[in-house]
């Protein structure tokens, strides 16, 4: 293969959730910018979701393949994707997609790809791509700091502690998640004592080639992406945010207008990624929090699919008559980068998802952080010692006090400490400006020497 002279084949295989598909997406449409031609593989529930963010000039290079899962009694195919699953039902989606291991592989001998790129939970992509002698390569799309902290406390025996105190769970957070770090019964069936996910982690990590690419900028979390390094004894190579393009649609113009009203840095927006719901506790204290902090409030609210209810229903009694001008209630869905981008916008209540964060800091916003799960609580604990945000800090139970709500907004946006807020989140703002696309260059130029050294090899 001269890679000189035709584009190079890339199939990727993203893990089956929103906030990995979307990465994947990301880095497709700027490698294929760049000489390379690019098959998404997922199943059909999700390709129906994230088709239409393909543009028609994108979908030149940009080739969507469908892999079918099998049929299984209780995991229908509208369930062949996370949102929207019952958690009882992930480690079943989980083995479903274990089990069409001979599907991909088919895939891959029909399309007969120059790389394969694979996310955390699909072990047994490097056993398929060394047995075709096609180099594979992991592509984490969570950050180095969460990372490198899991994956330091998911070795068998850490010798040392974790080198980096800013980041750690408090009781709650690791009871939450504890299923993440303890193996239950059915999982250690190996008898290793390791999770079924670190297990996966671990084994996608070895079997990556030579590389590892994780969505981050050095200039945040250098240090980390150098632990994760040292750890795995891969180097792992920074892709940048890869923050999508905002959205052009004018459907929501009753939002920007409304907006457009607002004094510079005056309103807080507050949303919380596709898959993720808040308790109805939990909004009623968040909604009381908005209302006593006195800052202007744009809110976002979902409800899980199939859930019927009101936002009447949701919401503290006659909130939405109270809130008056000071606030606005958008059901469903809403142009988050647009809103992040206009100039009324001074704080971001978010669940810190990574890639919201990483929204947040491209376009200059201090993030006002109320994790829920998963990685998110170790996000939180970055983004406040990066200085660009504070944390709502749940009490020791994990529950939101709607007075902790209030206090941390007026601090972000009312208060002069929130002026350093905004100025550390604008630095970084620029950096990524003044960045371009820089680690995606240096991101083309790992791939391509993969593949000639393995062309030569052949």
């Amino acid at each position: 293969m001269d890679t000189r002279q035709r584009s190079i084949r890339v199939a990727m295989l993203p893990w089956l959730a929103h906030g990995h598909i979307c990465p994947f997406i990301e880095l497709a449409k700027a490698l294929s910018k760049r000489n390379f031609y690019i098959y998404i593989c997922s199943t059909p529930v999700n390709i129906n979701s994230f088709k239409q963010t393909i543009s028609e000039m994108d979908s030149i290079s940009i080739k969507i393949v469908e892999i079918h899962l099998p049929n299984l009694p209780d995991l229908p195919p509208h369930y062949h994707t996370t949102n929207g699953l019952p958690p009882h039902l992930m480690s079943t989606l989980k083995n479903a997609m274990d089990i069409a291991k001979p599907s991909f592989s088919i895939i891959i001998n029909t399309l007969k790809p120059d790389l394969i790129m694979y996310d955390f939970l699909h072990p047994w992509v490097p056993t398929i791509s060394a047995t075709l002698n096609i180099p594979c390569v992991l592509f984490l799309t969570p950050g180095a700091a969460a990372g490198s902290y899991l994956f330091h406390i998911g070795r068998k025996k850490p010798v040392f502690e974790y080198p980096f105190p800013a980041i750690y769970l408090r009781d709650h957070e690791y009871n939450r998640n504890r299923h993440m770090f303890e193996p239950i019964e059915e999982d250690d069936e190996v008898g290793d004592g390791f999770t079924d996910t670190q297990r996966r982690v671990n084994l996608c990590m070895d079997g990556s080639s030579e590389i590892i690419l994780i969505k981050s900028f050095r200039e945040l979390e250098g240090k980390y992406i150098n632990y994760l390094s040292t750890l795995s004894c891969k180097r792992y190579v920074p892709v940048g945010p890869l923050v999508r393009a905002p959205e052009t649609e004018n459907d929501h113009s009753d939002i920007m207008d409304w907006l457009n009203m607002k004094e510079r840095c005056s309103t807080i927006f507050a949303s919380f990624g596709s898959e993720y719901f808040l308790s109805k506790d939990e909004m009623e204290e968040l909604a009381l929090g908005l209302e006593l902090s006195k800052v202007n409030f744009l809110w976002v609210v979902r409800f899980p699919g199939g859930q019927k209810i009101s936002l009447e229903e949701a919401l503290p009694k006659k909130f939405l008559q109270t809130i008056g001008k000071k606030g606005k209630i958008v059901e469903g869905w809403a142009p988050q980068l647009r809103i992040l981008g206009h100039s009324s916008i001074g704080g971001f209540v978010s669940h810190c998802g990574w890639s919201s964060v990483m929204e947040g800091l491209k376009l200059g916003v201090p993030i006002i952080a109320m994790p829920m799960h998963l990685d998110q609580p170790l996000n939180a604990k970055l983004i406040v010692d990066a200085g660009v945000g504070e944390e709502a800090v749940r009490d020791k139970y994990g529950n939101i006090d709607r007075h902790e709500v209030a206090k941390v907004i007026r601090k972000v946006v009312a208060e002069k400490s929130g002026q350093r807020l905004r100025k550390k989140a604008r630095e970084y703002s620029e950096i990524l400006k003044s960045n371009g696309e820089k680690e995606i260059g240096e991101v083309v130029q790992e791939l391509i020497n993969l593949c000639r050294i393995t062309s030569i090899a052949k």
